[in-house]
């Protein structure tokens, strides 16, 4: 049983041994000894062909095995010898070829290679033998060698293997090694540019051509080579110039007609990879467009559409039609906002200032620029490693490394005189309660002014478009349809009746035109016209009082009145009339169609393809007030004149099928995301398609399962007054639609991305309203402010002040929530004033509408009787600002205020004129610091667009620095008590979510101010899905509103548990910080040595849709800089189930 072993040891040895003598023979050359080499290397050949533990014993650390074959190579003059040594070596490299190879290159094998190529063919003819087997081993070398391209090129082998290919074109067998060669030499640009100029693209098209079963390697690799040569934009330049384009869509044709068994699938894959390069350039585009290449692949593509496995194809046609699409401007006259509002002045600098002076005239909505211009620069000036620098900016660039930053510093940049001013917003620290207070439940709100500019006709949209006689029905003797001749309703002629659930008139919905009520006030009415037989018009409301108890329609309407807009909205949209009831089931997040995105942008192809099946008919358009009304029954019809409504026009281009484009916010060109707006006329059972077009981020949930939100009217007046959320085939993706450079910050050649979405309606003559997420108007807080107002009882402390006037005119409401003192006695009022603030904030961005409704959940917690209330309004004081955005939010913003700018990138230097909510709440936290009162807790709500559950960012000095380096901080983890609370509370709270890194882009955002100047230590921004949980109790569902306002209702509990875990110390200074009294919710023991799971989280924490062919037009899309550096990584762990799947699985391996 021992023998093997003993053969094996002994043929080791023996392969040491005949490499010592090869050493000692090479160290002192002589002529004699060549036949020796010969022989030698001749055994250690046959000894590494029949032992695989000899081939390990010469590439064995400490060997030396390698370098002796190596000296012996670069010395022998010896054909034989140089023979044996690379049959040697291609041994080697074959088996266990990646650890190998590796030391090959490290003990300099490849110049040694380099060197030997350029000698040998220095003497022509050429020994072919000799060419074959150093070419074999520089393509298992080549890729292993990150210098290799320049290697070759000062070695001079570019043109040698060029130029053994253009003379053994019929010599298969070294033509093929010489291509495989002359692929990893181009994959270096500077060498693509050199073997270009000397006819490497000429010497491809001799190989390849149309349709042959024949030697399909050899051609596959000499596409692969042409593809290579092609990413450099002069050998591009020089291929179109020459006509090679349409050269290559008639080879591709006559493969796909030919290959009907699909056996070479690989291969017209390879002659795509070329077209695709070609197209990187704006030459080659025209090009591609002269040849009809739209119509070639877009024919082939259809019909391979119904073969699975072609997908890499359909794929592949996919983006290079996308990129090839003429790009066209955004069908409006200027990108600037519908609406203006006049600023008390204008910023010195930044965005604002450039859209106000920019030269009249001038085309704002698209520039010239080419988005693939970047690919076209002059190649021979790229540097030797551009191609291994490509996409390596670091995740960490935006961490603030500045330690003196990080440190909070609290400096009153506000003289404490001027402070003053916000005593008037914590009277309750000096107020001297009597006995009386505590008698009656009576609460402070300011008196509901309405502006008298306001005294106007406020109308109610129902059905949009007047029956015909051949569509009306009998109808009850107090329901009369409105004539469209006759004046509008008073609001005092109407009557509002409450139906039982589940009973309404079956042709109620059908019967009301546009009900318009008048704006009076206090019940006040304007003179009108009656209806016919004195009889009053009734819209009947769903009784969901009970469901609803903070809805009340008529307050709203009240509300409505006082509530200043740009655009002086006369239009209450139905939702938010009526009230929205959420749904009792569960909406599970949509599960992705296999290949829908793919069909869409075909559909989106097939405009430039069949341009007469596009309408292209405006039906609705905010830019003209005298768009033409739609007389027949085929067009839907559109409306967003309410509050919070954003559509600014809808283009029908095919019959079931609309572009829509959203408004910029005001004063501003950009911030496209928010939509509200509401659909008529439709027919049931149609499947419409809906195509925003102008949105702006690069990713969004909408490709993870997130829906749209529909509201039906007719369901509502049945009982069922819901949003729900809907949609089929919806996606979102980069469109052929250009972004002007104005928009985009400067940068060129960008393109908007498309939301598309499909929708069958139930009901005939239905109106429906569509949302980006669920509305949450300012009327609607302002009406929920003041039925909450009505639920406080004797305990509680509940007082509503204005913090100030917006730029609108709008009043910003401050809240003041906590219990009465128990008694006037000096020690109650004592204990009173002695509660720690939490201060609360909502909604500064006002598209991000699930931050009210998050903020709606905490009022109605700390307004309720429940026990646990009572002890949270016992134990702190809330300061809280439910809307800091009110302007936004009524004009329909996603984004900004009226001064154009985020808002919440102005805290640390806000504006009294121009950002004055913030101006105001940070003066008041100023103050509270001031008077000794710093908050205990600062926590902003928030939405965010492009991540699952509910998660906060805080402020960490260690946790940022532990980022980009290693140091020796000490520091309490107060900060994270809050969110670890939430997590074992709140079913959608995700603590791996968490981050407490400190960016420099987000060091003006309340969160970091808060933190630095105010001193508070637990500031945080709380985030709430758009979509969905991907964890807990909620996996898998999209997020409704009692999700919301149950994390609204969990917070204040973890408010309530903090105060269990604080000391009376910390209470009487908020400054210090929180101490560890739980084990069990902070555990130190393994900080040292984590660099924090819940550290540095990115704007998005899912990696890229990757059907990414159909996610981005542009040639370079596996790196495209919108996308954050996590998500480019996250390509490395791709989606089985995704569409693009399938074409990584099609290599020739």
């Amino acid at each position: 049983m021992n023998k093997p072993k003993m053969a094996t040891e002994k043929s080791a040895s023996r392969v040491l041994m005949l490499l010592s003598q090869l050493e000692r023979l090479i160290e002192e050359p002589r002529v004699s000894d060549n036949e020796a080499i010969r022989q030698i290397t001749g055994k250690i050949l046959h000894l590494i062909q029949t032992q695989e533990k000899t081939r390990k014993e010469v590439v064995s650390k400490g060997s030396g095995g390698m370098e002796i074959i190596l000296s012996s190579l670069e010395n022998t003059q010896d054909l034989q010898t140089t023979l044996n040594i690379l049959s040697i070596l291609n041994e080697l490299l074959t088996v266990g070829g990646g650890r190998r190879t590796g030391v090959f290159v490290s003990k300099g094998g490849t110049a040694i290679l380099l060197q030997l190529l350029v000698s040998s063919s220095k003497d022509p003819p050429a020994n072919e033998e000799l060419m074959l087997q150093i070419h074999s081993l520089l393509v298992k070398v080549g890729p292993k060698d990150r210098k290799f391209g320049v290697k070759a090129r000062l070695n001079g082998a570019l043109n040698v293997t060029l130029n053994l290919v253009k003379h053994n074109l019929q010599n298969h067998k070294l033509l093929l090694p010489c291509l495989q060669v002359l692929r990893v030499y181009s994959s270096n640009l500077v060498n693509a540019v050199s073997l270009g100029k000397s006819g490497a693209l000429e010497s491809m098209f001799e190989i390849i051509g149309p349709f042959s079963k024949k030697s399909t390697t050899l051609l596959k690799v000499a596409l692969d080579t042409l593809a290579a040569l092609l990413k450099s934009g002069m050998n591009a330049r020089r291929a179109v110039d020459r006509g090679y384009l349409p050269t290559l869509l008639a080879i591709y044709q006559d493969w796909h007609r030919n290959d009907t068994r699909h056996r070479h699938m690989v291969i017209r894959k390879s002659i795509l990879g070329c077209i695709k390069n070609l197209t990187n350039i704006k030459l080659g585009r025209k090009a591609f467009i002269d040849a009809n290449g739209m119509r070639i692949l877009y024919n082939t593509s259809t019909e391979c559409l119904s073969v699975r496995t072609l997908d890499p194809l359909v794929n592949t046609s996919s983006l290079i039609m996308r990129k090839c699409f003429p790009k066209n401007r955004l069908p409006l006259p200027t990108i600037k906002s519908v609406f203006h509002h006049p600023l008390p002045h204008i910023p010195a600098g930044g965005p604002v200032a450039q859209l106000y002076n920019q030269p009249p005239g001038v085309d704002d909505v698209v520039d010239e620029s080419d988005e693939n211009e970047a690919t076209e620069g002059d190649t021979e000036n790229d540097t030797e490693y551009d191609e291994d620098d490509t996409g390596h900016k670091s995740q960490n660039d935006d961490i603030e490394t500045d330690i003196n930053k990080l440190r909070p510093i609290q400096v009153n940049t506000r003289p404490f005189d001027e402070l003053r001013v916000y005593e008037y917003f914590c009277r309750e620290f000096t107020e001297n309660f009597e006995d009386d207070d505590f008698e009656r439940p009576t609460s402070v709100i300011p008196p509901l002014s309405i502006n008298s500019e306001l005294h106007r006709p406020i109308i109610i949209p129902t059905t949009t478009s007047p029956l015909g006689p051949q569509n009306r029905h009998p109808l009850r003797e107090d329901v009369l349809p409105p004539k469209p001749d006759e004046s509008p309703l008073d609001l005092d002629s109407i009557s509002i009746s409450k139906r039982p659930e589940g009973k309404s008139d079956p042709d109620l919905v059908c019967s009301l035109g546009r009900l318009v009520l008048d704006g009076g006030v206090n019940g006040g009415s304007v003179d009108g016209p009656q209806e016919e037989g004195g009889e009053q018009a009734v819209l009947e409301v769903p009784d969901t009082a009970a469901l609803l108890p903070l809805h009340d329609p008529d307050l709203y309407l009240e509300m409505v009145k006082s509530t200043c807009s740009v655009p002086a909205y006369t239009e209450v949209a139905y939702p938010d009339y009526f009230g929205h009831v959420a749904l009792n089931l569960r909406e599970p997040i949509l599960e992705r169609v296999y290949g829908v995105q793919r069909t869409k942008i075909f559909q989106d192809i097939e405009r430039l393809i069949h341009p007469s099946d596009i309408h292209d008919k405006v039906v609705y358009d905010l830019d003209n007030e005298s768009c033409p009304v739609i007389e027949n029954g085929e067009s839907l019809k559109f409306n967003s004149k309410f509050e919070s409504g954003n559509l600014r026009k809808a283009i029908q281009v095919r019959k079931f099928e609309y572009d829509l484009i959203l408004n910029s916010d005001i004063n501003s060109n950009h911030y496209h995301q928010w939509f509200y707006f509401e659909v008529g006329n439709m027919r049931p059972g149609v499947r419409y398609r809906f195509n925003i077009i102008n949105c702006e981020k690069s990713n969004s949930q909408f490709n993870y399962g997130m829906q749209v939100l529909m509201y039906s009217v007719q369901d509502a007046i049945n009982g069922n007054p819901h949003w729900v959320r809907t949609g089929s085939d919806i996606c979102y993706y980069k469109n052929h639609f250009s972004r002007s450079s104005i928009a985009a910050g400067g940068q060129k050649g960008k393109s908007y991305f498309t939301l598309t979405f499909t929708v069958t309606f139930q009901h005939k003559d239905d109106v429906c309203y569509f949302a980006y997420h669920y509305p949450y108007t300012y009327s609607m807080l302002m009406m929920h402010l003041q039925k909450l107002s009505d639920l406080r009882t004797a305990q509680i402390y509940y007082r509503q002040d204005d913090l100030c006037k917006t730029l609108g005119g709008n009043g910003c409401p401050l809240l003041t929530i906590t219990a009465m003192p128990e008694s006037s006695s000096d020690d109650h009022i004592s204990q009173f004033r002695s509660r720690p603030v939490v201060f609360l904030s909502a909604r500064v961005h006002p598209g991000e509408t699930n931050s009210s409704w998050v903020m709606k959940g905490s009022l109605e917690f700390l307004m309720s009787c429940s026990p646990q209330a009572q002890s949270l309004r016992e134990s702190y004081i809330f300061k809280i600002i439910p809307m800091l955005n009110p302007d936004g939010v009524i004009n329909g913003n996603h984004r900004c205020s009226l001064s154009g700018e985020d808002l919440n990138r102005q805290w640390q230097s806000p504006n009294a004129e121009l950002h004055p909510t913030i101006y105001h709440a940070k003066g008041l936290l100023q103050y509270l610091r001031a008077t000794g009162r710093t908050p205990l807790v600062f926590c902003d709500y928030h939405g965010h667009s492009r991540k699952k559950n509910v998660f906060m960012y805080g402020c960490s000095i260690k946790e940022t620095v532990w980022q980009t380096s290693t140091c020796d901080l000490h520091e309490d983890l107060g900060y994270r008590t809050l969110p670890k609370l939430l997590s074992q509370m709140a079913p959608a709270f995700s603590l791996s979510s968490c981050s407490f890194v400190v960016e420099r882009s987000k060091e003006s955002t309340a969160r970091v101010v808060v933190w630095r100047e105010i001193g508070v230590q637990r500031s945080y921004t709380m985030e709430s899905t758009l979509c969905g949980c991907d964890q807990g109790k909620y996996k898998g569902l999209q997020i409704g509103t009692s999700e919301l306002e149950e994390m609204g209702g969990q917070f204040c509990l973890a408010l309530l548990r903090l105060r269990r875990f604080t000391t009376p110390l910390e209470l009487h200074n908020h400054n210090s910080h929180l101490l560890d009294m739980d084990n069990d919710l902070i555990d130190t023991r393994n900080i040292p040595n984590i660099t924090s799971p819940t550290t540095y989280v990115l704007e998005e924490d899912e990696p890229a849709f990757l059907e990414e062919v159909d996610y981005s037009a542009e040639s370079n899309d596996e790196n495209d800089p919108d996308l954050e550096p996590d998500l480019q990584d996250n390509h490395a762990f791709p989606d089985p189930h995704s569409d693009s799947e399938l074409s990584r699985q099609d290599s020739l391996n």
